[in-house]
């Protein structure tokens, strides 16, 4: 692999010594990973009912490598949500936070949702996950992971820091930023990042990155924790934006891991001089098996400062339903659903997480877990819905096994004989070894395919 001279000779002066080990990395193969979906599937079960060959990875309790010869993107379990396929060191920002149930967390620079299904499922099905990616594209298709992962309680938006901040000061427990960064740790994942780096390179994504840290500051609550990440090994971009935001923030402080795992290796005090960037976390290819990596952990004091209070999204009456919706959601098993928390947009419901902001004026993707369509005289449930529900939580749930061939059809978007269906009407969520995948309608016997297009496999 060709890279820039001048990437090289600083990379030289970086390691010293070690330099020969790091330029003998490339000749590697790239490991690939995936991580487990803990809000769907325990790690034990999972390795239980999965075909494939997996080693675990150190760092992370619930990821694993596999073999790339392994087709884990066509195999149903992955259409049902029960992994997400990542590069094994992007698995550590998201798994050094520490997420609690019924928080407020933001993932500012979410997409493609990698780290941001990992906090959805940390979160399960309390609190608020606020998953934003500037980039309107990219944000598309990071709804599609977070609603695959059955996350229901999220505000996926498309905005810029400060507008976020306008909205939500001092409002979240817990901040994630993946920061944009010269990408110097994926050069061998995607050799063409170099030519990105030889245009722009560390000075211009550390003005950036300063920028982005100084406005999710402002949006944390006293006691809460952000982490700070980037996939590059300049110091401009990693130790050194850390301390410039700790010189202007006495009230922040690089918090310690609650373990240090297998393949870390601690930041770099050289250029800063402070002792606590060896609480920082790298990832050297060299030393780990996995792609170059950063991520700090800072904690905000507790300091007394007023929290600002936000008023609830305020609705006068119960949304009323139509008969056939009623009927609907009579057929689900769980409490989750509160008319004083469901709202109607053209037709369309949705179920609105407990303490969401008044929010009119952002450019946002989804507010909430899509229900579906009330059209006249019937209700279309959603695929989101299919995949934030459990098989046990829906009346009429038919399972198959992953080898059966009715099972790849129906991802596929075909009608499906069920003659073992015990169903004989209405609408039935279509699960693989107990595990939703979508919708389907049983008319007559056969199973007509309500499986989302968009998602259809080829």
């Amino acid at each position: 692999m060709k890279l820039p001279e001048p990437f090289l000779e600083k990379m030289r002066q970086l390691l010293g010594e070690e330099y020969p080990f790091y330029e003998k990395s490339y000749e590697k193969e790239r490991v690939h990973g995936l991580r487990v979906n803990t809000s769907k599937i325990s790690v034990e079960k999972f390795l239980n009912i999965t075909p494939f060959h997996l080693r675990k990875i150190p760092w992370t309790e619930n990821g694993f490598y596999y073999d790339e010869k392994e087709a884990v993107t066509r195999h149903p379990h992955y259409f049902a949500g029960l992994y997400y396929v990542q590069e094994p060191s992007a698995m550590i920002p998201a798994g050094i936070l520490p997420v609690s149930s019924g928080e407020n967390v933001l993932d500012l620079c979410a997409a493609p949702g990698g780290k941001a299904t990992e906090l959805g499922a940390k979160l399960g099905r309390e609190g608020l996950l606020v998953a934003n990616d500037i980039s309107n594209s990219r944000a598309k298709g990071l709804l599609k992971n977070l609603e695959l992962f059955g996350i229901g309680n999220i505000l996926v938006t498309s905005e810029t820091p400060e507008k976020l901040l306008s909205y939500f000061p001092h409002f979240f427990d817990k901040i994630l930023i993946d920061a944009p960064c010269s990408g110097e740790g994926m050069f061998r994942k995607d050799s063409s990042m170099a030519a990105d780096w030889m245009e722009k390179g560390p000075s211009y994504y550390a003005e950036i990155q300063k920028n982005i840290l100084e406005t999710a500051a402002k949006m944390l609550k006293p006691g809460g924790k952000v982490v700070y990440s980037t996939c590059t090994f300049d110091p401009e971009e990693n130790e050194k934006n850390i301390q410039f935001f700790l010189d202007h923030h006495a009230d922040f402080s690089i918090e310690p891991l609650e373990e240090w795992k297998e393949g870390f290796s601690h930041g770099r005090t050289q250029e800063t001089k402070n002792q606590d960037m060896e609480q920082c976390v790298r990832m050297w290819p060299h030393k780990a098996e996995g792609e170059g990596h950063f991520a700090a952990l800072l904690k905000k004091e507790q300091n007394g400062e007023e929290e600002i209070k936000k008023s609830k999204i305020r609705r006068k009456n119960e949304i009323s339903f139509s008969k056939e919706t009623e009927a609907f959601f009579e057929q689900i098993k769980i409490p989750f659903l509160s008319k004083r928390n469901v709202t109607n947009y053209d037709g369309k419901l949705y179920l609105l997480p407990d303490g969401l902001e008044k929010i009119r004026g952002l450019r946002f993707l989804r507010t909430g877990l899509y229900l579906g369509e009330a059209a006249k005289n019937r209700f279309e449930p959603s695929q989101a819905l299919a995949m934030y529900l459990k098989m046990e939580e829906f009346t009429q749930s038919f399972s198959m096994s992953a080898d059966d061939m009715r099972v790849i059809r129906y991802l596929k978007g075909e009608t499906i004989e069920a003659e073992d269906c015990p169903y004989k009407k209405g609408f039935v969520l279509i699960c693989v070894d107990g595990y939703p995948l979508g919708w389907a309608k049983m008319v007559n016997g056969t199973l007509r395919n309500k499986y989302y297009a968009g998602w259809r496999i080829q």
